[in-house]
């Protein structure tokens, strides 16, 4: 049997080595009893059970000693996740260990050691508070990450894409979020929102709520029965908004207070205050400095629009003739910091993307909301490899789904555009498009990055907590016709190409099943 003589990541690697993969933390794990014994073939293994071989390669054995952590939780089966952009790393025949504290706890390719029985006799059973769950030709990815959402704007999903950003809010948005005032209503819409988002695999969603209060402390609370994981900002909003839906500026920046300070007192983890300045034109220099010093002062991320269209860019520079670009103006008034992300960013030049860039701002793609509004068709490609934190984002209501998989599709379809209209044809087209790989990269560890989570989730690295989705591409009468011949790779780019919400069989969120 091989047995480890250090700590490998999986997926580094060299696969003609056949080194075995392990990864362990050193914190606790007690309470380990055998669910593989009884087995014919294992009389003669070295190992009397499996959980005995992991201690024998390298698993750290207080896991098995009377750790702080008990074990909760193993995966035996495919697992794919993205360590860099461009790349899914496929594992297989893996094991995978959540504990208590819903982090991973142990990442191995069997498939690369000297296993002495055969996992695939592995059946789903609990045994002593261990779950053990073997996956079959179902396959385990991350949880993806949703950069921007309007949760309110689920009241109207589907409606009103007849009209241009500007003109689609003063029409349909700000209506619609004015009715927030209404707490009742704010749990109706929110209670489906959050459930939708879940349901179509956002472990973790970045939200505006709008400008109440109440109703936006009743979205956090929503967030944190149903357990996912999100950021959410109370709206601000004190020029150049309708009367029935506007703020005083010492109104806005109490508000805020009084939200960030409500959202502190959860306690949760899991749930993160973010200032959320609406976007330039419906914020005053007075809100919008008064809200980066509330920023400075809690250490909290800070979320808004850039850049989406063309005339909301003119406006901008209307309003702010002394900044030389859209970025200039927040940065201005302290909104630009390394903890900021903005969606779109469709329109900004070199100058402005470099500026964004030294500042650490992380930027969000929409492109379905991009394509439905009329608003552009952003170079995704250019801004990664220029070097940003980008992610992807659903811009629900703007974008008509709450699902990323719809995301990554128009994505794809838009990196496309852009290629055909620098010129290219054919092949080149395909060579400068956003691959699915490095799409499924933007929808996960990216979208972590952004956010400032990716020590935290993104992929299935030890000690990162378990947010994770359980696909299959073989329910019965589901989007995909899967076949007994395809690959594991095959299955999972038919879910990123074809899947929807049925495929997503489970949700877990720092390892507790939401649904």
């Amino acid at each position: 049997m091989m047995f480890l003589s250090r700590i490998i990541a999986v997926g580094k690697h060299s696969a003609s080595a056949r080194k075995l993969a392990v990864f362990s933390i050193g914190t606790g794990l007690a309470g380990l009893a055998s669910f593989y014994g009884g087995k014919e073939d294992v009389a003669e293994a070295k190992s009397a059970s499996l959980l005995e071989w992991l201690k024998e390669v390298g698993v750290n054995r207080s896991y098995f000693e009377g750790g702080k952590n008990p074990l909760k939780k193993i995966y035996y089966g495919p697992v794919l996740h993205s360590l860099k952009f461009g790349e899914v790393t496929k594992v297989e025949k893996a094991l995978l260990g959540v504990d208590d504290q819903g982090k991973i706890a142990f990442f191995l390719d069997t498939d690369a050691a000297d296993v002495p029985f055969d996992l695939s006799l592995v059946e789903n059973e609990v045994q002593d508070d261990i779950t053990v769950v073997s996956l079959g030709r179902r396959f385990l990815i991350p949880g993806f990450v949703d950069g921007h959402a309007h949760a309110p704007q689920h009241a109207f999903t589907g409606t009103g894409l007849d009209l241009p950003l500007l003109q689609w809010l003063m029409k349909y948005t700000f209506p619609a979020e004015s009715k927030f005032a209404d707490v009742d209503h704010a749990r109706e819409v929110y209670t489906k929102a959050v459930r939708s988002h879940l349901k179509n695999g956002s472990t973790t969603v970045s939200y505006f709520a709008t400008i109440h209060v109440e109703a936006s402390k009743e979205l956090a609370r929503i967030v944190e029965e149903m357990g996912q994981r999100a950021y959410v900002g109370k709206v601000n909003m004190d020029r150049n908004s309708p009367d029935f839906y506007i703020e005083g500026t010492q109104e806005s920046l109490q508000g805020t207070l009084e939200f960030v300070e409500f959202i502190k007192s959860m306690n949760n983890p899991l749930v993160t205050p973010v200032i959320t300045p609406r976007f330039v034109p419906s914020c005053t220099g007075a809100l919008m400095h008064g809200l980066g010093l509330i920023a400075r002062g809690f250490d909290l991320p800070i979320q808004s629009h850039m850049s989406e269209m063309v005339p909301e860019c003119e406006w901008v520079h209307s309003l702010h003739p002394d900044c030389v670009n859209y970025s200039a103006v927040y940065d201005k008034y302290g909104l630009f910091t390394e903890k900021t992300y903005m969606a779109h960013c469709v329109h900004c030049d070199s100058a402005e993307r470099n500026f964004v860039l030294n500042k650490g701002v992380g930027i969000v793609h929409c492109p379905l909301s991009n394509f439905s509004l009329a608003s552009g068709i952003c170079n995704v490609r250019e801004w990664v490899e220029e070097g940003h934190k980008v992610g992807l984002g659903t811009d629900v209501s703007g974008g008509y789904s709450p699902s990323m998989l719809s995301a990554i599709r128009h994505a794809r379809i838009a990196s496309i555009e852009i290629a055909r209209n620098q010129g290219h044809e054919g092949e080149k087209v395909m060579d400068k498009a956003l691959t699915f790989d490095e799409l499924f990269y933007l929808a996960t560890l990216g979208g972590a990055q952004v956010l400032g989570l990716s020590d935290k989730i993104g992929n299935f690295d030890v000690g990162k907590e378990f947010d994770a989705l359980v696909i299959d591409t073989e329910i019965e009468d589901g989007p995909i016709h899967a076949f007994k011949s395809d690959s594991v790779r095959g299955r999972f780019e038919k879910f990123l190409a074809l899947g929807d919400d049925r495929n997503i069989v489970e949700v877990h969120v720092c390892g507790r099943q939401c649904l």
